[in-house]
């Protein structure tokens, strides 16, 4: 495999070869002060942003459509919206489908480390040829400006904790990758007056970890994040950055900063093509019926759909019949107070389960449901009217859609649907 194809670890490769970044990881287990994960924003160019989220099915049939219209891609890279290794079980099925039909792909991605070492094995065992790290800072001084909190298991860690934690998994991966022929990438976010005279510290202690190469990035402020009002780093204060990390590791400076989403070589934006080929992709039924053959629907009386997730405390489960849908199976639904360890229990009851039909919810579950295979579709209206579309992995008629506002008063959460 000629790992010199790959456009972002090899300046000449940019100019031939294309690479392109599946969206299929929503969740992220850090918080950065430099962050906003918008999922819809076609105009914007940054890391964290896309304007679908990906099923594994769905982005291998995305592949599938891309290859054959661009014959130059050469890479297959997972890098969000949120961070791959946090949707590990979602970004490892991706890669594997990758793999066995495109054995010829590189395969890369890019993590902030913080759950990357449990599965450095299985990313060998596929083959993947490039990871990306992004380490920010050595000290967790520093580390607690630039990290709002991590979430580590069940767990969120702030200040020096939680930068102390990260860093300490960040390193473990790199004792562990070392040797393991995977390619290794450092990424450094140059934020001026917070971490910038420290990067090449951070240079150094990589380097003497196993990393390959690094690239600096400059800040790009962000409104409505802590950082928004820091200036990005002017162009000597890049240059200075590079070079003094320069005197430990090979420089990247060719970086697109890419979207999540990206596609094509690294100087084109997200065409208008690659958006229509995206959102038909994620159009398509999550997984093949025989695996996933009901839907599951939130109901008070089993007529409508009218009850908010985090209310609900039984779910009903329908099945596509030759005249019609059936109701084959009523589940409980996980008791409130456990936070994300709820929606996981919930998304193994609905395992055999397409989609899970609302009439409203939060981020939490809807993210962490989505990892495991499930769509959460918010909506209101006659079951029966929902049942058709979504068996058929169409989109459902605009009267039925509907966007989440607010919890209940029945919800045990927080106001995002997540107790």
């Amino acid at each position: 495999m000629d790992i010199s194809t790959h456009p972002c670890f090899n300046e000449e490769a940019r100019r031939k070869f294309g690479r392109v970044h599946l969206p299929v990881a929503p969740t992220c287990n850090v918080q950065c002060n430099f962050c906003d994960r918008k999922h819809d924003c076609p105009n914007e160019s940054r890391p964290g942003v896309t304007s679908v989220v990906l099923s594994p099915g769905q982005a291998l049939a995305y592949l599938r459509d891309l290859v054959k219209r661009r014959p130059e891609i050469r890479v297959v890279g997972i890098a969000g919206p949120g961070d791959p290794m946090a949707n590990a079980e979602t970004t490892l099925e991706t890669l594997r489908l990758v793999r066995a039909e495109f054995p010829e792909m590189l395969l890369c991605l890019a993590t902030n480390g913080l759950n990357l070492a449990p599965h450095v094995e299985e990313l060998k065992r596929l083959q993947l040829s490039h990871i990306t790290i992004t380490l920010n800072a050595l000290d967790p001084a520093i580390g607690a400006r630039i990290y709002a909190w991590i979430r580590d298991g069940n767990r969120t860690l702030r200040g020096t904790e939680g930068a102390a934690r990260l860093l300490e998994r960040q390193l473990e991966a790199l004792a562990i990758l070392r040797g393991s022929g995977i390619l290794v990438k450092i990424n450094s976010i140059i934020i001026p007056g917070v971490n910038a005279a420290h990067i090449p510290e951070v240079a150094c202690r990589v380097e003497s970890l196993g990393a390959d190469i690094m690239n600096c990035i400059p800040l790009i402020p962000t409104a409505g994040t802590p950082f928004g009002d820091i200036p990005a780093p002017l162009p000597s204060e890049i240059h200075a950055v590079r070079e003094a990390a320069g005197a430990y590791l090979p420089q990247m400076a060719h970086c697109g900063r890419c979207r999540a989403d990206a596609c094509g070589l690294l100087n084109e934006g997200t065409g208008e093509e690659s958006l229509a080929a995206l959102q038909a992709a994620a159009k398509l039924p999550l997984k093949p019926q025989e695996s996933r053959p009901y839907v599951a629907v939130a109901t008070r009386e089993g007529l409508l759909v009218n009850r908010h997730l985090g209310e609900a405390d039984e779910i009903c489960v329908y099945a596509e019949e030759a005249d019609g849908y059936a109701l084959v199976d009523t589940r409980p639904a996980p008791p409130p107070g456990t936070g994300r360890e709820r929606w996981l229990e919930l998304a193994a009851r609905l395992h055999d389960c397409r989609a899970l039909l609302v009439s409203g919810t939060g981020p939490a579950p809807r993210h962490t449901l989505f990892s495991k295979g499930l769509r959460v579709i918010e909506m209101e209206g006659l079951i029966e009217d929902a049942l058709g579309p979504v068996f058929r992995g169409e989109e459902l008629p605009p009267g039925l859609k509907r966007s989440f506002a607010g919890c209940g008063m029945g919800c045990a959460g927080n106001g995002q649907g997540c107790g």
